[in-house]
């Protein structure tokens, strides 16, 4: 039998393609029973296979085009996006993010980690007895010098482009302390030095500014009360994230490193999206708020709202549940 005569015979499966096209773009996925699409499938692949010997013998352009755009449209009504829907990301972003970050080991570490050594590394920098020199071991004369000159006037605002320009650069930046914790992670061991190196800075800038003998510590408080919970746990998850990576090419539980390693990384992306979000927050508040002329008391209250909302969605979000047999 010819090809043409062939696909001549076919057109009624053509036509009945373009039928169910029809009728599934005007209908929901619910409303599809597994017939219509079991047959939708197989006129699909036969749709394909009559395109390919159209092609190959050169049939009239007429008909190859016909089966293009049917073929197409087929294509486009089997694999079109899923709806939005609601209830799957509220589960995904209230249940099973926060319960994974939770009870990730690696997140764990870091976490142990960064607030160990900074509040150790805070309260060495402000006694001046336990170990005398300490912050300027860490810290360095010169960074402490552009610390205080930084601080040295009161904090009264700035005007509205300048807000919008530094929250810009803040964004860049803080995106750029988490990359560089992320990619230290991977490699174990540059990532917990970069993790251990971050906190006894920090800690040493905080210390030392909370001495009582050091005038520029109240303007130092005053910037980066607000920001400060949302930047430093961004830190943390971002530490943790890269060790998470890092450290399945080093344990595989017996899956290759391949496959270790991608099932890290499918791991590792909800901890660095949350990363990312925090930083981005960070950003926008010490962009517009941490610098404004508005009362102490109103930055203590972001902060103390802004770790709040950490620990609801950490901790109290993150907890695992008991099963309901569990609890009979």
């Amino acid at each position: 039998m010819k090809v043409a005569e062939l696909l001549e015979r076919r057109k009624k499966n053509w036509r009945e393609l373009e039928e169910l096209c029809n009728a599934m773009s005007r209908s929901s996925k619910r409303r599809r029973d597994a017939a219509m699409v079991s047959k939708f499938a197989a006129l699909y692949r036969a749709a394909c296979a009559d395109l390919a010997l159209a092609d190959a013998y050169q049939l009239p352009p007429n008909t190859v085009q016909f089966l293009h755009l049917l073929v197409g449209r087929a294509h486009n009504q089997l694999y079109r996006s899923q709806r939005f829907n609601v209830n799957r990301w509220r589960q995904t972003l209230l249940e099973v993010v926060p319960r994974q970050i939770f009870e990730d080991r690696c997140v764990q570490v870091c976490f142990v980690l960064f607030w160990g050594i900074f509040i150790l590394s805070a309260f060495l920098a402000q006694s001046t007895t336990v170990w005398p020199g300490y912050a300027e071991q860490v810290m360095s004369a010169e960074f402490i010098e552009q610390l205080e000159s930084m601080f040295a006037n009161e904090i009264n605002g700035r005007p509205m482009d300048a807000d919008f320009a530094m929250a810009g650069f803040y964004i860049l930046h803080n995106t750029g302390i988490g990359l560089q914790c992320f990619a230290g992670g991977i490699l174990v061991v540059p990532g917990i030095y970069i993790t251990v190196s971050n906190a006894a800075l920090l800690g040493a800038s905080f210390g030392y500014m909370a001495r009582p003998d050091v005038p520029a510590g109240e303007n130092f408080f005053h910037f980066v009360t607000a920001h400060g919970p949302f930047e430093l746990t961004a830190i943390v998850l971002a530490a943790g994230a890269g060790l998470r990576i890092g450290w399945s090419w080093i344990r595989t539980d017996g899956l290759t490193r391949h496959a270790s390693l991608r099932k890290a990384g499918q791991e590792a992306m909800p901890v660095m999206g949350a990363s990312m979000v925090l930083f981005f927050f960070a950003a926008l508040i010490e962009g517009f708020l941490s610098p404004s002329a508005a009362p102490y008391y109103i930055k203590a209250m972001v902060a103390i709202a802004s770790s709040a909302l950490l620990m609801v969605y950490f901790v109290v979000l993150g907890m695992p549940r008991r099963s309901r047999h569990a609890l009979r």
